[in-house]
């Protein structure tokens, strides 16, 4: 098979699969098929079309697919409970992670909380949500 059609076939394949999915994953390889296709039409040998495939890939995903997400994702909505990370909580009941208890209450919703760092939290004080693990807040003191 020559080897421009084999690449213009792969381009044409990741396109297509980036078209479907839409999640930024093959549309860096398409790119590197765009190029190889070009060292194929000027008579580049097989195992050159590969390393420059490999290469120009690569370059376009750990350069430009950052700047890609950043910019196809500012508009995203957070949902749920990632949207309560950062938010303030007050315990309403003291967390203790030896002991394995502790509560804390946000937006009305009471939740099973644990420290972030061993140490103990008394009840109404106000806690900054780390981080949500399964259906546990893990909190830390707020400065204030």
């Amino acid at each position: 098979m020559n080897m421009v059609i084999f690449w213009l076939i792969t381009l044409v394949i990741l396109v297509v699969i980036e078209l479907a999915t839409m999640g930024l994953t093959t549309i860096w390889f398409a790119g590197g098929s765009l190029v190889s296709v070009f060292v194929a039409m000027a008579g580049g040998k097989p195992w050159l079309q590969i390393v420059i495939f490999l290469v120009v890939s690569g370059i376009l995903l750990i350069f430009t697919r950052p700047i890609a997400v950043r910019y196809f994702n500012r508009e995203r909505v957070k949902t749920n409970s990632e949207s309560l990370i950062g938010e303030q909580a007050v315990v309403t009941s003291e967390i203790n992670n030896l002991l394995g208890t502790g509560a804390a209450s946000v937006g009305g919703i009471e939740w099973t909380a644990r420290a972030l760092e061993d140490e103990i939290i008394p009840k109404d004080a106000v806690v900054i949500i780390e981080e949500i693990q399964g259906v546990k807040l893990i909190v830390k003191k707020s400065e204030e």
